[in-house]
């Protein structure tokens, strides 16, 4: 099974980027999409052979998720058990026989970690929610989860110390839903492997490879020898984000 996430920072801008043409290459079983910035009823495209989820932001142009898969679900949620983050557009779960595949836009702690209780909050729900999941069976877990974990995880851990992405808050955050029974996959198969999956526009931050690792799959434990590969292709263009390509057996 092939799983693929990318962050596209505005799905209409990146159709006029060749998205459609990595779409058809990858071929994925299930593509999960963050910062759709729009509504289903926009949309001027279609890829045969998939259904599609929406998960849109009630304020236009922002936020958004979506997944394409080629397997019907049994049963598909949007939020948090109790629906919560659905004005931002925020997760997407699909429930199967023998997983769950969950996507999310983890909120951005904004400059000066002006939104960080938000963040912290919805950290905690979504911690919550994801070890709910996991009692009933495993959990593929992807998307912009927004933090870079560990100093390995961005080019300047030093300069950023607090900032929003690197805060001891976010950080903190992200090490409790491993400890609650889950592998960062990346990181678990490439132990000192430096690569990054967002990229500033500013200061020509991806020609100088000036970037985090802020775009996951992490998946429960009883799932990781079920791993084949995992892949951070980031040679692709289209966004400041690039995509991240699991493979499940």
């Amino acid at each position: 099974m092939k799983f693929v996430t990318w962050n596209v920072n505005g799905l209409r801008a990146c159709m006029n980027k060749r998205f459609d043409e990595f779409f058809k290459e990858m071929d994925a079983d299930y593509f999960a999409i963050q910062e759709t910035k729009m509504k289903e009823e926009q949309k001027s495209f279609y890829f045969d052979g998939y259904l599609e989820y929406w998960n849109s932001a009630d304020k236009p142009g922002y936020s958004g998720t979506l997944i394409y898969t080629k397997n019907t679900p049994m049963n598909v949620h949007f939020g948090t058990n109790e629906g919560l983050y659905n004005d931002e557009g925020r997760i997407i779960t699909l429930e199967y026989p023998e997983f769950y595949f969950v996507t999310a836009y983890v909120p951005n702690a904004q400059e000066g970690l002006t939104r960080i209780e938000y963040r912290v909050q919805f950290e905690k729900d979504m911690r919550a929610y994801l070890k709910e999941l996991d009692i009933n069976k495993p959990v593929i877990y992807c998307g912009d989860l927004n933090v870079a974990h560990q100093p390995i995880d961005l080019k300047n851990p030093k300069a950023n110390e607090g900032n929003a992405g690197y805060s001891i808050e976010e950080r903190t955050e992200f090490q409790a839903l491993l400890n609650s029974g889950f592998t960062d996959v990346f990181r678990a198969m490439n132990q000192d492997k430096i690569q990054y999956t967002w990229w500033s526009y500013r200061f020509n931050a991806r020609m100088n490879n000036a970037g985090w690792r802020i775009d996951y799959f992490l998946i429960s434990n009883r799932l990781f020898n079920r791993v084949k590969s995992i892949e951070i292709l980031d040679q692709i263009q289209g966004s400041d984000h690039c995509p991240v390509v699991l493979e499940l057996e």
